[in-house]
């Protein structure tokens, strides 16, 4: 044979065993993802149900098939409801396998779908909840669909492509990319297949626009709001799920782009969560006000990335244990997302979060289709904390929206209306320094909805939180409050003024010169005598007073509920707070540590707010100007310019300072220790804010 033939003859020989094994590949991934769908348990009972009580035409009774809009839509339990008839009829050792009533069934709901084509008026249903409920269903029935509903089925499932609006880079491109794979599966397209894991793959990059940040957030929109655990976490479900189902292929990603994605879930999304297991409520936008909104994460994230690479290993083990109930999460890690406005704080025994904004960002997520409808000083320098992960579990309904825990708020009749929820924030200073384990979060806050002021700063250390608020200043004659926390009545409260300790009868209480108070084993300690208010007893309310989805009723929700909080009085020019928040605390302790305290305010006003642990040999520091703190006898810490420091020194023997510009508008500042001058490079462009470390 000629050379050239013979070439030629190779290379043709070679693309039919490449094509061979991509078919080959093509039906071990189809059965992996049909073997998904069909694992959920069979419901016996329903699936009797569905089969009694369809109707002549397809339809079931108590589906509303008329309403198509944004907030109803209830369409999509005929389709999940077709899903479980086809998962009944298609399972090994189902009851119902090969059942001729359930196809039957199957059958006239699928062709009253189709005949009907609904469509709602929200966007997501059309070009990604409907198909990719279709889809499945396609999957799951395959050869015992008739050739129509294939081809109208198909017809549907497709209109999650890469082309429509939807697809845009961010939260949503990635699960409508898994969709489309899922239809080459089904119509045995590599060619389709491999332009899906193409796409998916380039996906997995850092980016300034939306989708994954140089700090390991994430942003759906353009509006800066964090959306890690809503929008990002479904990206980096979908790319798990695919990188485990298209393992050992010809079709497997790159190890750089599972490395990555690795590195977002391990530092992102369980940064953002209590014990890498619940939702953080501090890290959540108008999904807050969906029913089980804190419900806890299962295993099949972090065990898809744990099938497909060998990559920080221990730590996704780790998670997944701890998500099983069989460790406690017992990581030690601070981490400021700056690109945020988010403040992460975790410890083996609790976990706090701070939730800022800025002229850089909204103040809160739109509260599109209707949800989140009150969330509008959710984002104002709140702070949620945690031991359990359910002290807040479906406290919605019944929370008072002007008393969000942490956030100072001018006390009106009402909110204003939704659609005027979300504003760009007013002020450049908002941001945090940290070192991974300790760290600060300054923020100059002015209401995007009030005419209200004021500086607010936390410092984070093992034990205890240190919150400080100055230069609180209102220009309407209408009270002001800050709340410590509201969050979910456990047993009794706690209460120590001078040398008496109180248990709380249930009810409201104004209770003056209070040291502390003690309630589900956080203690709030005053290092000056406070007069507090209390409200420990039944709190009642309704899901659609949040939320306009028809689901939300309004019908009747009861909580007991604990709120604390201060009360600045009527249109205050400048006043300020002190407490120190200790998780893991009981009333002896609680009365202790008020007695004796390891931390030292230096300072908390307008101008500068800062911090001592002499435990820690750390002092933090917030200049919202130029301006000098003395740290000890021995040493005296100055700046040039608006910027948060913390300080590691013993004496005058200063071990590390680290700085941040909150402001990511300075190019260099200097700090003056004593009488040495130090110039500080701040960093610029996507690195702009981040923590520089002086030694």
């Amino acid at each position: 044979m000629h050379l050239k033939h013979f070439s030629l003859f190779i290379t043709v020989l070679l693309l039919m065993v490449s094509g061979a094994g991509r078919a080959q590949d093509i039906q071990v991934i189809k059965e992996r993802v049909t073997g998904d769908l069909l694992e959920p348990a069979v419901s016996n009972h329903s699936i009797t149900q569905l089969v009694q009580s369809i109707q002549p035409g397809g339809t079931w009774p108590g589906i509303n098939y008329q309403d198509v809009s944004r907030t109803g839509f209830q369409h999509k339990d005929h389709l999940e409801n077709m899903l479980s008839l086809a998962r009944a009829y298609k399972k090994p050792g189902s009851s119902f396998f090969g059942d001729p009533s359930v196809k039957k069934t199957f059958s006239a709901a699928l062709d009253f779908w189709l005949a009907k084509d609904f469509r709602c008026d929200n966007w997501w249903w059309n070009e990604m909840g409907t198909p990719n409920l279709m889809i499945n269903i396609l999957l799951v029935m395959d050869s015992s669909l008739t050739e129509k509903q294939r081809v109208e089925g198909l017809r549907i499932a497709r209109r999650a492509n890469l082309e429509t609006f939807g697809a845009r880079p961010g939260g949503d491109l990635m699960p409508i990319a898994g969709m489309l794979g899922k239809q080459a599966l089904f119509t045995n397209n590599p060619d389709t297949l491999q332009r899906v894991i193409r796409v998916m793959a380039a996906e997995i990059k850092i980016s300034t626009g939306r989708g994954l940040k140089p700090d390991m957030s994430f942003h759906h929109r353009t509006d800066n709001v964090i959306s890690t655990l809503t929008y990002g976490s479904n990206f980096a479900a979908s790319f798990a799920y695919w990188a485990s189902r298209i393992r050992g292929t010809q079709f497997s990603f790159p190890d750089t782009s599972i490395r990555l994605l690795v590195d977002y879930f391990l530092d992102g999304i369980c940064q953002s969560l209590v014990y890498a297991t619940y939702p953080d409520p501090g890290a959540m936008n108008r999904d807050i006000s969906r029913r089980n909104a804190l419900r806890k994460e299962d295993v099949s994230l972090p065990q898809n990335l744990l099938d497909a690479v060998s990559y920080r290993v221990q730590e996704l083990e780790a998670v997944i244990r701890a998500r099983k109930g069989e460790i406690k999460y017992n990581r030690t890690r601070d981490r400021y997302f700056r690109y945020s406005h988010y403040y992460t704080h975790q410890r083996p025994g609790y976990y706090a979060s701070v939730r800022m904004h800025s002229a850089r960002a909204n103040n809160m997520e739109e509260p599109h289709n209707e949800e989140g409808i009150q969330n509008h000083h959710y984002g104002d320098g709140s702070i949620f904390i945690s031991r359990t992960g359910h002290e807040y579990f479906n406290i919605f309904p019944v929370w008072d929206w002007q008393k969000i825990p942490g956030a100072t708020i001018l006390q009106k009749a009402n909110v204003p209306h939704w659609r005027q929820l979300a504003k760009k924030g007013r002020t450049d200073f908002s941001g945090g320094v940290c070192d991974g384990v300790y760290g600060v979060a300054g923020f100059d806050f002015a209401s995007v909805h009030d005419p209200l002021k004021a500086h607010k700063a936390w410092f984070f250390f093992d034990k205890e939180i240190v919150c400080l608020g100055a230069g609180i200043h209102a220009d309407t004659a209408l009270p002001v409050l800050t709340t410590l926390n509201q969050c979910l009545l456990n047993k009794q409260v706690t209460v120590g003024a001078g040398s008496k300790v109180s248990t709380l009868e249930t009810g409201r209480h104004v209770l003056p010169a209070v040291s502390w108070v003690c309630h589900d084993s956080v203690a709030y300690i005053f290092p000056q005598p406070a007069s507090v208010n209390i409200s420990n007893g039944e709190a009642a309310g309704n899901w659609r007073r949040i939320n306009h989805q028809a689901w939300a009723t309004e019908e009747t929700v009861k909580e007991n509920v604990f709120s604390l909080w201060l009360d600045h009085g009527v249109q205050p020019q400048d006043a300020g707070y002190a407490w120190i928040v200790v998780p893991g605390a009981d009333a002896a302790s609680a009365a202790a540590y008020s007695k004796r305290t390891p931390v030292k305010i230096l300072a908390n006003t307008a101008e500068l707010q800062a911090v001592q642990h002499s435990g820690l040999q750390r002092t933090g520091i917030v200049f919202y100007k130029a301006g000098s703190v003395r740290i000890n006898d021995k040493l005296t810490l100055a700046s040039t310019a608006p910027c948060i420091v913390m300080v590691r020194a013993e004496g005058a023997a200063v071990e590390a300072i680290a700085v941040a510009d909150p402001t990511q508008k300075l190019n260099a500042l200097q700090l003056k220790v004593n009488d040495r001058a130090i110039d500080v490079a701040l960093p610029k462009g996507a690195e702009a804010g981040s923590t520089v470390v002086v030694r």
